[in-house]
């Protein structure tokens, strides 16, 4: 409230001065102080093209908010605070005083010999590219890969109730939809925030939207377009146990509504876990047997698997080996390496729930879905021709990617080490030509996953492409960080991070990535169109 205060009165002074007046139009009039520098220098580029098409990056997958999930003490730290850049920037108590309590980070990175706590104004330790449990999406970061060229973010809400059970640090619930509905109220938060530094409602470059046109003004305006997405493992609750469904058909229709009235356009059915929709997509290696772990303990099922009926495949399945979260006396399944695919597709209340988000003119996420559900979902959206199908992060089978375009959906790949990035969109870019779209990349921060090493051959100051703002080595406090030393720590690190890209897959992969901005709002605009 202070903060609100004093950033209140800076305003006013802010207005009254001949400096305010003159002040570009992407500088805020105030800003907190201390805080982040952006290290961007330069107008964002803003309009459309003589065709109305606008242009920009889309990151079609991330989770600003998912501080506030799983418990509220699995991600450490804030997007923003109101009491300022420390608050925000402030590790977990229970990794203090040498990171030794951090137990999630220690069992999905391997890292058990801790690490320095401290965040403003230091930042020994975090954010890296490795970890998996401190914040790296502070709102200043965000605003650096807005300068550098992003057009369109979708954040999405989630969280997961059996991981939330199993930390052992929490000061909430572990409801998922109770965690969506307060990520959604974050968000708008986020937004008033920025706000009041540009001068007051609506003044801000961070603008949720709830409908492509919306999203087009906004981009238009040189400004970024949030669309509110849900990823979680039992969306309106509907969860299973022993195959018995714990929701109906009106837990969907009221969920969807629900979830629509605060501004979601997009929702997963199924993620991590088999819920009472759709069986998923496995996750690999060590982390594929926790998971399938957690899977037995949430559904009292395990994963199961069959020989795949076509050319595509789920994940290779991931070994349960010696684990905690089995109880004692379970045995836990061996698998058939040459069966890749889960047994369980899109359940009836799984084909129900895709039909209603087709007519509440939602878009469908089929990443995370099983080679059976996502193969059912293509089918009905086919037969529908419905448009809005999108793969935002590189789990769907690639040989799904002609029947998405085909139907005028949406693709981004993960965005992994730049090399990896490159080499997929290159297999893709002979159906990109065919159908004419961009592409995006999810980076899928704060989402528990992972992120691009160091890199080298990138020189600052860069311009972005083509000629854009000049971008600086990103400054936080006394660190200072470069993409050739740091990777994908934080989401500020995404302009270094296309620059690179651009570096090993040419001029014309950034012009796709460009165009990824109109290519994701067409699909948006035919999802809103569609008629039964």
């Amino acid at each position: 409230m202070l903060l609100r205060l004093a950033l209140a009165v800076s305003l006013v002074i802010a207005s009254l001065s001949p400096a305010a007046a003159s002040a570009p139009w992407w500088e805020p009039v105030a800003r907190p102080a201390p805080d982040s520098q952006i290290n961007v220098t330069g107008e964002p580029f803003r309009g459309t093209d003589g065709q109305g098409r606008v242009r920009g990056f889309v990151d079609a997958h991330n989770h600003l908010m998912t501080n506030e999930g799983f418990g509220g003490r699995l991600i450490c730290g804030k997007p923003f605070s109101e009491q300022g850049v420390a608050d925000a920037l402030e590790d977990c108590p229970e990794h203090h005083p040498a990171g030794l309590g951090a137990i999630f980070e220690a069992i999905v990175t391997g890292d058990l010999d801790g690490h320095d706590p401290v965040g403003w104004p230091t930042f020994e330790d975090w954010p890296s590219d490795t970890t998996v449990s401190h914040q790296q999406n502070y709102y200043a970061w965000l605003e650096r890969a807005w300068r550098g060229g992003q057009r369109v973010l979708v954040t999405d809400l989630t969280s997961n109730a059996t991981l939330c059970v199993i930390h052992p640090f929490k000061d909430r619930g572990c409801d998922e939809m109770a965690s969506v509905r307060l990520q959604a109220q974050r968000t708008y938060e986020l937004q008033a925030f920025v706000d009041e530094q540009f001068g007051g409602a609506g003044k801000g470059w961070f603008r949720i939207v709830t409908s492509a046109e919306q999203a087009r003004e906004v981009i238009a305006q040189g400004k970024l377009a949030v669309v509110l997405g849900i990823e979680t493992s039992e969306l309106f609750g509907c969860r299973t146990f022993l195959d018995v469904p714990l929701c109906g058909r009106a837990d969907i229709d009221r969920g969807l509504d629900e979830v629509y009235a605060l501004g979601a356009r997009s929702a997963f059915l199924c993620h991590k876990f088999d819920n009472a929709l759709c069986g998923v997509r496995f996750d690999s290696g060590t982390q594929g047997g926790v998971i399938n772990a957690g899977q037995f303990l949430r559904t009292g099922q395990w994963w199961q698997t069959e020989q795949c009926k076509g050319p595509q495949q789920d994940n290779p399945i991931g070994t349960v080996g010696p684990n905690a979260l089995i109880p004692a006396g379970v045995v836990a399944p061996a698998y058939d390496p040459a069966k890749r695919c889960n047994v369980r597709g899109l359940t009836s209340l799984g084909e129900y729930a895709v039909q209603a988000m087709m007519r509440k003119h939602m878009m469908i996420e089929i990443d995370h879905m099983s080679v059976k559900a996502a193969g059912r979902t293509l089918d009905l959206a086919a037969q529908a021709k419905f448009p809005g199908i999108v793969s935002s992060h590189s789990w769907m089978d690639a040989q799904w990617t002609e029947q998405v375009y085909r139907l005028g959906g949406f693709i981004a790949g993960y965005e992994n080490d730049p090399a990896g990035y490159v080499a997929q969109a290159a297999a893709a870019e002979p159906l990109r030509r065919k159908y004419d779209v961009g592409i995006g990349f999810g980076s899928d921060y704060n989402g528990v996953g992972s992120h691009p090493a160091p890199q080298t051959g990138v020189t600052y100051p860069f311009r972005t492409f083509p000629e854009g703002p000049l971008v600086d080595r990103q400054r936080t406090g006394e660190r200072v960080w470069d993409i050739n030393v740091d990777g994908g720590a934080h989401i500020g690190l995404l302009p270094d991070w296309v620059e690179r890209v651009r570096q090993l897959g040419g001029d014309q992969l950034v012009r796709d990535m460009l165009s990824g901005a109109e290519s994701y709002l067409r699909t948006w605009s035919g999802t809103q169109a569609w008629t039964p």
